[in-house]
């Protein structure tokens, strides 16, 4: 969770991030929203989104509060700890404020997914890294 909690980070490991700011933190001091700057070839986007930390620091939901491209955005991690490893489930919907057919929205979907899983897994795989 530390890496995912890392929004200052991101622009060094997840490709279509350009910047990730912290604007309010809650009062355990964990970012409770951050403003993101996204530029993934002909989708970029500048949004907010507003995040919720389970308690026991293995999950974290998310909504999108502004966005340019965005009409809405859900999404979450779930942790589970499998001995020496971390078994992450992440969830992902998106609606954009252009009109696009379901099935090119779902495969869009899941190409986001798979891009943001595999460079997470990367990322928190690599020597000396959290």
């Amino acid at each position: 969770m530390a890496a995912i909690a890392d929004f200052a980070a991101y622009p060094k490991w997840a490709g279509a991030v350009k910047s990730a700011d912290v604007t309010v933190r809650d009062a355990d001091g964990q970012a409770a929203e951050v403003v993101f700057g996204l530029d993934a070839g002909v989708f970029k986007d500048s949004y907010t989104l507003a995040y919720d930390w389970a308690a026991d620091g293995l999950a974290v939901h998310w909504h999108l509060t502004r966005g340019q491209m965005q009409k809405a955005q859900r999404g979450s991690y779930v942790l589970a700890p499998a001995g020496t490893a971390t078994s992450v489930t992440y969830n992902l919907t998106v609606e954009l404020a252009i009109p696009m057919i379901g099935l090119l929205r779902r495969k869009a979907e899941k190409i986001i997914i798979d891009q943001a899983l595999r460079e997470l897994k990367k990322h928190v795989e690599r020597p000396g890294s959290d």
